[in-house]
């Protein structure tokens, strides 16, 4: 078992920062350095190496957090072995959860409650970043599973896909655009559009499927350009004009007749979405048990 102390060291080297570590755990600053500085009392060196700009762990601290890193898993899995000898249901432990925005928004509030529904003593967690920072996070230990937009085939990654999200044109149902359900390629060319903002994996998906059409994305239109999904759906049901959109983003108000789906023959946009963990760590029960519970307990 990992003491206190010691959780407190893992999360100042995760920051880098006594006072975000301190903010990350609840407690004062001064209480936070009289932590790591009764460990570097405990060991005789020093843990961090205190800049102007800020700190960095040492070669010792760097050695310590290894260990304590993969102490601290193992504990976890101990807790997880314990807890599930005699009923599963009865699992204990903590798991931290990475997800890219679209899952993070539209799936896992479902899933993290059906999990909890079935699992009540597990705790949960969930980060959201953009898919080249959980992947970041997940080889940095601070997340268990990602769910990441596209295989990046990162070497020290293991990948599962787990599903394919369409990306498709929609417009208020109250919309010029409405009166028609079918657009032309040539048609959407003089169609008012609104679009994400640059970095958005939603646009980049939809400029490389007209790109693939023989399209630029400026020779369309562009009322808007918009951060952020919800921003996007919002902005539209108020103006009129078209956007690509996630089809998970917008089950909802195409259900209740807010929003209405365009056809445009011959472009096909898609996202697929994939399970990520470290590689070696793909046998660990925990993060398999939440993993089968994406893959078959929910009814996308």
């Amino acid at each position: 078992m990992i003491d206190f102390a010691h959780l407190v060291l893992l999360e100042v080297a995760k920051q880098l920062n006594f006072s975000k570590a301190a903010e990350k755990l609840y407690l004062s600053q001064p209480s936070v350095s009289k932590h790591i500085k009764n460990l570097e009392g405990v060991y005789g060196v020093a843990l961090f190496e205190r800049k102007t700009n800020g700190i960095s762990l040492t070669e010792e601290g760097h050695i310590l957090v290894d260990f304590l890193t993969k102490a601290h898993q193992l504990n976890q899995e101990l807790q997880f072995e314990i807890s599930t000898l005699r009923n599963q249901s009865d699992a204990k432990g903590a798991l931290v959860v990475g997800a890219s925005t679209t899952v993070a928004l539209y799936l896992i509030p479902r899933i993290f409650s059906s999990f909890r529904q079935a699992f009540p003593n597990i705790q949960l967690q969930l980060i959201n970043r953009n898919s080249d920072n959980i992947l970041k996070a997940l080889l940095n230990h601070e997340v268990d599973v990602g769910i990441v937009e596209g295989a990046h085939k990162l070497s020290s990654v293991s990948y599962q896909f787990w599903l394919r999200d369409e990306v498709v044109a929609v417009c208020a149902s109250n919309s010029p655009f409405a009166k028609t359900t079918t657009l032309s390629l040539e048609q959407l060319l003089r169609t008012p559009i609104a679009v994400r903002e640059k970095g958005s994996g939603t646009l980049a998906v939809v400029v490389d499927a007209l790109k693939n059409k023989g399209i630029a994305l400026p020779q369309l239109p562009i009322q808007a350009v918009i951060g952020g999904t919800e921003a996007l759906k919002n902005f539209i049901l108020e103006n009129g004009s078209l956007a690509f959109l996630p089809q998970l983003s917008v089950q909802k108000q195409l259900v209740n007749g807010e929003l209405t789906k365009i056809e445009i023959p011959g472009l096909n946009i898609h996202r697929d979405f994939y399970i990520v963990q470290r590689q070696g760590a793909e046998n660990h029960k925990l993060p398999r048990l939440f993993i089968k519970h994406c893959q078959q307990g929910i009814n996308f």
